[in-house]
């Protein structure tokens, strides 16, 4: 138990360095989520019988890409640190540049809430510019979202950073970022898990159901915001933010408007099914 306890310490979060450029395994983890993703897209299109082609899948991947980093960091800067963009604009791209340094440390500083939403403009944008239908992307992309977000949450472990609130868990650690050396949750493997594993293995499993159709964007968005919203509970809270009303996070009031978007989405679409 001891070695579990301390394992964050024991990890590098640097694989290797050449010269002044630091490769790191949060970085390396995104590159391995869009690699798993891409495959597993790849292996739909082949085995199951759709309407995307795996030239539009290679086509409309790059804007996959640039939506989840893009939004990922504008919501990171927008939900969490509006300050930085008044006082330095450039931070929002400088985690993909030059920070401290020339580095590729990989992207730090993102929101998973602004990713989802700038992969849905850009699902959006794409799908009307190739005049095929939004629906079908999402279809086709939604039962694999969760396990490249599995990969993200790994980064973070490896990185050290987002954990959870202090505990006295078997199971807590300790991490090498945390100035006050307190045992905690270690909740970035719980949302890799739930958020991750879990849902995937719903999506997943449930993919060739025709009853389905339309709903998978949905359902992904309810389960998403609920599981988080209750592992929110012993994630420790931003520094700079804080709880808000005495007891919400940031993360957990945006899953609230996630949860609500998705209700109102379900219902619109069994209407609009139902009515057709």
């Amino acid at each position: 138990m001891d070695f579990w306890q301390h394992l964050p310490e024991k990890i590098n979060p640097i694989i290797f360095t050449a010269g002044p450029l630091q490769f790191r395994w949060y970085g390396f983890m995104y590159v391995v989520a869009f690699s798993v993703t891409y495959l597993l897209l790849i292996h739909r299109i082949k085995s199951e019988s759709g309407k995307i082609t795996r030239e539009v899948l290679n086509h409309y991947f790059s804007w996959l890409i640039g939506g989840v980093l893009l939004g990922g960091r504008l919501g990171y800067i927008i939900f969490y640190d509006a300050a930085t963009l008044l006082r330095q604009p450039l931070a929002v791209i400088l985690p993909f540049s030059f920070q401290n340094g020339v580095q590729f440390t990989g992207i730090s500083g993102m929101s998973y809430h602004g990713g989802l939403i700038g992969v849905v403009i850009a699902t959006l944008y794409f799908a009307r510019r190739q005049q095929i239908s939004f629906w079908d992307l999402a279809d086709l992309l939604t039962p694999v979202v969760p396990i490249a977000y599995t990969f993200g949450r790994l980064g973070n472990f490896l990185n050290g950073e987002l954990y959870g609130r202090v505990t006295s868990v078997p199971w807590g650690m300790y991490f090498p970022i945390d100035s006050s050396r307190q045992l905690r949750h270690p909740s970035q493997l719980y949302e890799a898990l739930f958020e991750g594993i879990f849902l995937f293995i719903m999506l997943w499993s449930q993919r060739k159901m025709p009853s389905l159709n339309r709903l998978y964007l949905p359902l992904y968005l309810l389960g998403y915001g609920f599981v988080r919203f209750f592992i929110e509970f012993v994630r420790e809270p931003d520094a700079h933010l804080g709880v808000f009303f005495g007891l919400l996070t940031m993360g957990q009031i945006l899953c609230l408007l996630m949860i609500s978007a998705a209700i109102v989405l379900m219902v619109l679409l069994v209407q609009h099914r139902q009515s057709g």
